[in-house]
Parts: C-alpha cells; structure tokens; sequence
C-alpha cells in the first residue's frame, strides 16, 4: 500500500473510529443512567460470554483473509481474490453456525454457572443468533483491509451503530433501573439485530466492489492448505485468550463479593471499571488502533519486496510517536480525572479509576500498534500466544488479589497484564525488526526481516 493512500487510508479510519468512540461514549453514558452501574456490570459479564463464542465464530479469518489477499496480490495474482473469498465464506459459515447452536443450547447453564444469574440466559440466546454474522462480517472486513478499500467498512460501521443506537433506544423503552437483566437482554437484543443488518449491508457492497476482480485467474499453489495453516492456530490462540478473558472476568464480581461486597455493590464496582473508566481512557485509542489494522496488508508487501530498512524506520518511528503522545494523554487523563468523571458520568468514583488507570495509557496505545506490526510481518501466531498467555496470568491473578485486595487487587492485574504483553510483544518486534524506540539503532547493524 502506497504511503499516501496509507495516510489517507489511517486518516479515514481514524475520523470514523472517533466518531464511533464519540457515539459510543455518549451510549455509554445514557446507558449508565439509564440501567445504573450495576446493570452495566451485568451487561459487561454478558458480553464477556458472548466475547467468547465470538472469538469462536471468526476464528481467526479476518486476519487469515487480510494476509492471503495481500499475499496473492503483492505477488500480482488478482484473478485469485474470488477463490480466496469463496473459501473464506464456507469456513466462516462453518464456525458461525456451530458457535450459534454451542451458545444457544448451552445458555441457561452459562448463566447460572458462569454470570451467576439465570435471567441472563435470555441475553445470551439472543446473542447466539448473530454469530453467524460475527464470521461473514470479519472476513469482508478483512478483504476490504486487504484491497485498501476501507472507506467502505467505516460507512457500514458509522451506519451499524446509528442503527444499534436507535434499536437500543426503542428496546429499552420497557424495563428500568430495577430490572437490570431486562434492560441488559434488550440492549444485547438490539445489539444483534444491528450486527446482522450491517453484515447483510456490507454483503451487498463486497458483491458489487467484486466486480473489480470479475476475472478469475491463477491463484497460489495450496491456497486452501495456506488459509487453513494461517487460520487455525491464530484460531486456537485466540479462544484460549478469549476463553481466560472470559473467565476472568466472571471471577471478578466472585473475587470482590469473597472479599466482602454484596452481589449488587460487586457489580458495581467492577462495572465502574470496565463499563465507565477503562472505555474512557481508551477512547483516543482510534488512532493507533486505524493504524494497527492498516499496517497488516502495507507491512506484509513490503516484506514480499524485501524491504528491510524500510520497516524497520517505519516501525520505530510508529512506536516513538505513539508513546509520546500517548504519554501526553495519560497526562492529561490524571490532571482532568475529577473534571471528566463528574462531567461524563457524574461520578466521583469512577473518577478516582480514571486518576489510577490514566498511567496505563502508553502501554496500552504502544502495545496496539507492536501488535499490528507483528501481524502485518506474519508474527500472527506469535501475538496471540503472547495474548493467551497475558489472559491466563490475568485469570491466576484475579483469584488471589481479588478476595484480598478487591478493587484495588483488579486495577493491580490490569497493570501487571498490560506490562506482561506488552514487554514480550516488543521484544519479540525487536528481534524481527532490529527497531528501537528511544534510540535509533545504525543503519548497519540492521538485521534481515524474515520472510514467511
């Protein structure tokens, strides 16, 4: 991908990214006063499940079709794009479905068993029925990443969640603050609804932008051998990190009612966190995130070319940039965390969270964009070993500090976490790259980029 388009490209998705922050900040908000924190806990627990089942419904054929198409056409294959695709879809059908049937027969035990309330189990039903979406969905999003194309996806996702918003608004016209496993199940119903709409929309739109591509040609030798061996270990990473998420995060409201909290005030505590706090201080991140998904199809041809120098200038500048003004951020997070937690959610609390968590702020934008650099240098696997096993140092972690240490024992896992990934990712882009961050290393000691 041409430096220019690059830029256009990340500057597009970045206007989207922040308007969709923006919109669901605002969502957040009303959501928190209109179902209170301890609703907003629910509904997180929920969506930790449905995280998961998600994760198993993808498995792994975004970034799979991100890479192959870049592959096929840095190496001048377009006439391959349809078979890619093709392929793509009857995996993603697979898992999709198989996902739906596992969550929507297995529902009420997960909300008994795992979320702890068995009125959840309507929530997670309604979930089940867009995860055949969830893979459709990833793979178009990974062809229109990969043919540099994004301004597509962005109009579908900016038109998703004005539709999640509205659907959202009419549903919970019904239930209030008291029934909070209503409000939750109308929320994720029409969070679903959406999801499939908007997946069915941006079908119409890959149909007609195929057209580019009406010829069929010559694709690579074993492409369906390649996509499998791409797909299927980032596919097993990536649940067992989303399964120890998942897990950890049920543990959470446990660990904080075996250290004394009642059910409800656990709810709300770890609400305020992950439902108030932690989206707060993420919300800049659109940027480094629109660049970390771009990175994928741009690095991958530049290391088909050969270029080593250039990515390895390019990686330490993408680095130095966002920690310094991410650095800037947590900065400006800590000096204002009264301001923003009484004006964003009129509340002290979650003022207090936004003050703690503002230092986590250049691990988590930096560790973005090492991410996307390892998978843009075919390192997929890699990353995601690296995620599972944050997850299930987060899920140890989780049962010891919390009964001890309650809140404070939860924000301590974030942090030593967010320090864990992070350390591994760059010492792992470090070692394919030769980049550094803080000091420049000469140009001739540069090390060769292995080609995968």
């Amino acid at each position: 991908m041409p430096g220019e388009k690059l830029m256009k490209n990340t500057v597009l998705l970045t206007v989207t990214a922040l308007i969709l922050r923006l919109a669901g900040m605002l969502w957040q908000v009303w959501l928190v006063r209109r179902i209170g924190a301890a609703g907003v806990g629910l509904y997180q627990l929920v969506m930790s499940v449905g995280f998961l089942f998600a994760t198993a419904a993808v498995s792994g054929i975004r970034f799979t079709v991100t890479r192959l198409l870049s592959e096929e056409l840095g190496y001048g294959r377009p006439g391959s794009v349809g078979t890619v695709v093709r392929r793509a879809e009857l995996y993603a059908l697979f898992f999709g479905t198989v996902s739906m049937g596992a969550l929507y027969l297995a529902s009420d035990r997960l909300a008994l068993g795992w979320i702890g309330d068995g009125r959840a189990a309507v929530s997670l039903r309604l979930l089940a029925l867009g995860l055949p979406s969830e893979g459709i969905g990833g793979l178009l999003s990974g062809y229109f990443t990969a043919v540099g194309r994004v301004w597509k996806t962005a109009a579908e996702q900016l038109a998703r969640q004005v539709l999640r918003l509205a659907l959202t608004a009419l549903a919970l016209g019904r239930f209030g603050a008291e029934d909070a496993a209503g409000a939750c199940a109308a929320v994720v119903g029409a969070g679903a609804g959406a999801d499939v709409l908007g997946t069915l929309a941006l079908l119409a739109v890959y149909c007609l932008d195929r057209r580019r591509y009406a010829e069929e040609g010559p694709a690579g030798k074993r492409l369906t051998e390649r996509m499998l061996r791409l797909a299927f270990p980032l596919a097993a990473s990536a649940f067992a990190r989303s399964a120890l998420g998942t897990f950890r995060q049920m543990l959470v409201p446990r660990g904080l009612r075996a250290s004394g909290y009642s059910a409800r005030a656990a709810l709300a505590g770890y609400g305020v966190i992950s439902g108030m706090a932690m989206p707060l201080i993420t919300f800049p991140s659109c940027l480094p995130g629109a660049l970390a998904e771009l990175l994928v199809p741009a690095l991958t041809r530049a290391q088909a070319a050969g270029k080593t120098k250039a990515l390895r200038r390019t990686a330490e500048r993408l680095l130095r940039y966002t920690l310094f003004l991410s650095a800037a951020l947590a900065a400006g997070f800590y000096a204002a965390a009264d301001v923003l937690g009484g004006l964003v959610y009129h509340s002290r609390e979650s003022a207090v969270f936004i003050r703690i968590l503002a230092p986590m702020v250049p691990l988590i934008y930096t560790d973005i964009i090492t991410d996307g650099c390892l998978k843009g240098l075919g390192e997929m696997v890699r990353s995601m070993t690296y995620n599972a096993a944050e997850a299930l140092l987060g899920l140890a972690l989780v049962w010891t500090l919390l009964p001890r240490w309650a809140l404070g024992g939860y924000v301590a896992t974030l942090y030593i976490c967010e320090i864990f990934n992070f350390t591994l990712s760059l010492h792992r882009l470090k070692e394919v790259t030769g980049c550094r961050i803080l000091f420049r290393q000469p140009e001739k000691q540069t090390d060769q980029v292995k080609r995968r």
